[in-house]
């Protein structure tokens, strides 16, 4: 069964080789936001010929596809998720990593209240919102 990460590619003409095809498949199945250790590892569980260098080229041609969006959460590593196809936020537990997509309605007009009392359209946006669960004690940094 082809992704939907293989089936952008395809419609996109970009050339798929097993290896690109794996990458894909293993970046649409993807529940969380991967960085490319991550995928590295997932991909190489299908097919342990798949070089590290193979994935990093193969994510770069993905996200300047605008297949892919890139996303720095803070620690340290670009992490992934199919281009969206509907605008939504992320939400990044600090203290498991976990990133937590939403969309909150009042957010987005607070977000055009704010951009038009200062003079301006807004024409897009991001949200990284970086929490610790209620009562959890937080790491020294």
């Amino acid at each position: 069964m082809t992704s939907r990460l293989e089936q952008l590619c395809e419609e996109k003409g970009l050339k798929m080789t097993e290896q690109r095809r794996i990458i894909a498949r293993v970046l649409s199945d993807s529940a969380d936001h991967p960085d490319v250790e991550q995928v590295y590892r997932r991909a190489t569980e299908i097919d342990p010929r798949i070089s590290i260098a193979t994935v990093y080229r193969t994510v770069r041609l993905f996200e300047e596809a605008n297949i892919l969006a890139r996303h720095d959460f803070g620690d340290g590593r670009s992490r992934y998720e199919e281009m969206p196809s509907a605008h939504h936020d992320h939400l990044i537990d600090l203290q498991s990593g976990q990133v937590i997509e939403f969309r909150n309605d009042e957010i987005e007009k607070l977000q055009h209240f704010v951009a038009e009392q200062l003079g301006y359209d807004l024409v897009g946006h991001r949200l990284e919102l970086y929490a610790v669960k209620r009562g959890a004690q937080r790491k020294p940094e």
